[in-house]
């Protein structure tokens, strides 16, 4: 076999970045890859709840899939098909599996929940029937058409309503009556507080609206939160024992000085004395370091060429003058 330094370098290096290319585009193909070896299933929804493709697909909490589409279907009566695959091959289907559509986060994100039951196994492509599907209550719908019923209320109205019917059993008993001038307060109450509750349901509508589009951010914030509380859990051991060993240290250098009051206190006078000589000299210790600069730079200059002086004498030997005279 011929080796590599003998080949045509162009073409190693043709087939060297051919291969490169290949493993790049199967690195961010790889799960499309996967799906050829996965199972496809199908699910009959009367309401897809939010579910999008791309959706997790769950069996007891772990997850074994994704949604890959989520289509109307023109069947009787009309209901809406979930394709999902399973790439987990160890996930074995009854034949009368169920399915769920299920909240994963408070902002509204779904997963499709699967709930494996009965004999035999699901043949791959089948359908799971709308008998054994559900889907979850959705908060952020059912605050949007609580605001929208409220705004079509007509408060007076129901407020003249509870009067009238507070007045026609005024000679009923007397926890009757109650009840009744209860509920009639209870109308006047909401209607004087009409529009605070118009507000206040709207603000709600744009704060949830607000959330549901910001929910990978909120969840990423949750999920570094949590990283950022369990790193101070796994250190918390390395943290007591720092906090242990500082006062251990406080403790001990206490006693030391406590045991060698005696030696230290002259010691420490005797160095007060000496801080303060300085201070009083500080101006004469400043002239004298300024005027010293000029004589280290030049001592440094003749010293600074080895273990030896560089200078020279001027004037020691007369200049050499030829003899004539002067013409």
């Amino acid at each position: 076999m011929k080796p590599f330094r003998e080949r045509n370098p162009v073409a190693v290096g043709a087939v060297g970045l051919a291969v490169l290319a290949a493993l790049v585009v199967g690195a961010f193909q790889l799960d499309q890859i996967a799906g050829l070896t996965a199972r496809s299933y199908q699910a009959a929804f009367s309401d897809a709840s939010g579910l999008v493709p791309g959706n997790e697909v769950r069996v007891a909490g772990v997850r074994v899939g994704k949604v890959t589409a989520v289509e109307l279907s023109p069947g009787v009566p009309p209901h809406v098909r979930v394709t999902f695959r399973l790439d987990d091959d160890g996930v074995r289907l009854g034949e009368e599996t169920g399915a769920t559509i299920r909240i994963k986060t408070v902002l509204g994100q779904k997963y499709l929940a699967l709930s494996p039951a009965g004999p035999g196994r699901l043949r791959e492509g089948t359908e799971i029937p709308l008998a054994r599907t559900a889907s979850p209550f959705d908060v952020v719908q059912a605050v949007t058409g609580l605001a929208s019923t409220f705004d079509q209320i007509d408060t007076e109205q129901l407020a003249e309503a509870f009067t009238t019917l507070s007045q026609t059993f005024a000679d009923t008993p007397q926890s009757v009556d109650a009840s009744l001038t209860g509920l009639s307060r209870l109308s006047r109450t909401v209607t004087e507080r009409d529009e605070e509750l118009r507000t206040l349901l709207a603000r709600t509508r744009t704060v949830t609206t607000v959330l549901a589009d910001r929910a990978d951010a909120f969840q990423a914030l949750v999920a570094d939160g949590e990283k950022l509380l369990a790193e101070v859990s796994r250190r918390r051991d390395a943290i007591h024992n720092l906090l242990v060993g500082t006062d251990d240290l406080s403790t001990q250098l206490s006693g030391l000085v406590a045991d060698n009051r005696t030696q230290l206190e002259p010691a420490l006078r005797k160095l007060r004395d000496v801080a303060a000589i300085l201070q009083r000299n500080r101006d004469n210790l400043e002239r004298t370091i300024a005027r010293m600069a000029p004589f280290v730079g030049a001592f440094a200059n003749v010293v600074g060429n080895g273990r030896w002086f560089d200078s020279y004498i001027e004037g020691l030997v007369q200049p050499f003058q030829p003899t004539g005279g002067r013409r």
